[in-house]
């Protein structure tokens, strides 16, 4: 057996979930930058494009009733109302990415996590929930990136107290106090998920090989 062959594994849904405000997107990017072959799953949305963003990078962006058209045929893994617009995952790009054994990153709320934890892929997910050090932070984060009116901020923070209600749902929790160190223990659980047993799907022909050497050795 190839080293390949021996290390070959499924692919695992990553779901990174947090307030606005807490670092999740900036996490998500570090996380693509580390390991390349990791894929984003690039979410449909019924809100409106923002300046230079692309239909099929940021988003892709749908009218609500090609939106619902999609969720009708059961063609999303999640989908979620947020504020006024719509949010879903489309299914069709993460199956086939798990199935070359790549891994799909989700930078969605607690929602859609929910929905995907729930769903036939339940088994391959790995769910993260990211909190701020404190509220005041999180208001100083959001105001600092300034893309939001001052409505939609106060908005934001209103419905940041439900969506940490959600922290106990997650496989793990960690605190953004420091993006280097929050980067680096992200790190530490895709890794350690990677290497679950059951995940390696070339183990049990390679111990098969293991055990085929002791007996040409007898």
């Amino acid at each position: 057996m190839t080293e390949n062959a021996a290390n070959a594994r499924r692919g695992i849904l990553i779901i990174l979930s947090s307030p606005s405000g807490a670092g999740k997107s900036t996490l998500a990017k570090r996380l693509m930058k580390w390991d390349p072959t990791m894929q984003f799953s690039v979410s449909a949305t019924t809100r409106a494009p923002r300046d230079g963003e692309e239909h099929g990078r940021e988003y892709y962006f749908h009218s609500r009733e090609s939106f619902q058209a999609m969720v009708d045929n059961n063609e999303m893994l999640e989908h979620a109302q947020v504020f006024d617009n719509f949010y879903g995952s489309p299914k069709a790009p993460v199956v086939e990415a798990l199935q070359a054994g790549h891994d799909v990153l989700f930078d969605i709320d607690w929602q859609g996590g929910q929905q995907v934890r729930n769903s036939i892929r339940a088994e391959d997910v790995v769910s993260i929930f990211v909190l701020p050090p404190s509220i005041a932070e999180l208001e100083r984060r959001l105001y600092g990136r300034k893309q939001d009116s001052e409505e939609v901020i106060k908005g934001r923070m209103e419905r940041s107290k439900d969506e940490i209600s959600h922290w106990a749902e997650y496989d793990y929790v960690l605190v953004n106090t420091d993006v280097d160190r929050a980067e680096e223990e992200i790190r530490a659980i895709v890794m350690a998920e990677r290497l679950r047993r059951s995940r390696q799907t070339g183990l049990m022909d390679h111990v098969r090989n293991l055990n085929a050497e002791f007996e040409e050795r007898e």
